[in-house]
């Protein structure tokens, strides 16, 4: 059975405050006892509360004064280099859940334009494609033109090569190799209509591999996303 995640906001509750300290103030001791056990370091704990007299000290009071002693025989910058408080934790925090929102929603964006790309190969109609939306189209077919002539290029070389170096088997795999990159060149060539449709005259959204890119929607419909959250 899971257990049931906690939210982290003050408890208003007077007694279930102080048992949830209580509880919390154990674990934290035990896990700070395990960590200096188990990496053979120097460290301590002070723990301050309404509840207890006088603050609670791990492991002794010397041990902690040993411990503040040599932190404060460190520079200034070095004190500070890896302090944290709860805010700037909280930053650090909401910067990475920022920072993982945007890759996500770039490589979505990514899979739609792509899904995209084969349904108007089949024939499907672009009328339902904004101009942002079949300039972005276009960036996609364009990078799949340059890795497929970058694999030509790579397999003519490779087949120069062995004729230069005299008659030898040809090997499955790269027979294969060669009749699949000859059905991908077909299939480009016979959508030069295609191609010609989706060139944009100015480049908008997608402007390189590193840019983000608006989402794939119908011109009927509001964008999912709010524009803030792209260049």
């Amino acid at each position: 059975m899971t257990r049931k995640k906690v939210k982290l906001a003050y408890i208003t509750n007077d007694s279930a405050r102080k048992a949830t300290f209580k509880k919390r103030k154990k674990g934290l001791m035990k896990k700070v006892s395990e960590l200096s056990t188990l990496c053979g370091i120097e460290a301590c704990a002070i723990i301050c509360s309404p509840y207890d007299t006088h603050p609670e000290v791990w492991p002794s009071p010397l041990g902690v004064q040993r411990v503040l002693s040599q932190f404060q025989k460190l520079p200034e910058m070095e004190q500070c280099k890896k302090m944290v408080n709860q805010e700037s934790f909280l930053r650090q925090r909401i910067t990475k859940a920022n920072e993982h929102l945007k890759k996500q929603r770039k490589d979505n964006r990514e899979k739609e334009v792509t899904h995209a790309m084969f349904q108007c190969l089949t024939g499907k109609s672009l009328q339902n494609l904004n101009l942002m939306d079949l300039n972005d189209l276009g960036w996609m077919v364009d990078r799949n033109l340059k890795e497929i002539n970058k694999r030509s290029d790579s397999l003519k070389n490779v087949t120069n090569s062995q004729m230069a170096a005299g008659p030898r088997a040809e090997h499955p795999s790269q027979r294969a190799e060669m009749q699949t990159f000859e059905v991908n060149n077909d299939n480009m060539q016979r959508q030069q209509w295609f191609m010609d449709l989706l060139t944009p005259q100015e480049p908008l959204g997608f402007g390189g591999p590193d840019e983000m890119m608006l989402p794939f929607v119908d011109n009927s419909q509001n964008p999912p996303w709010s524009n803030t959250f792209f260049p």
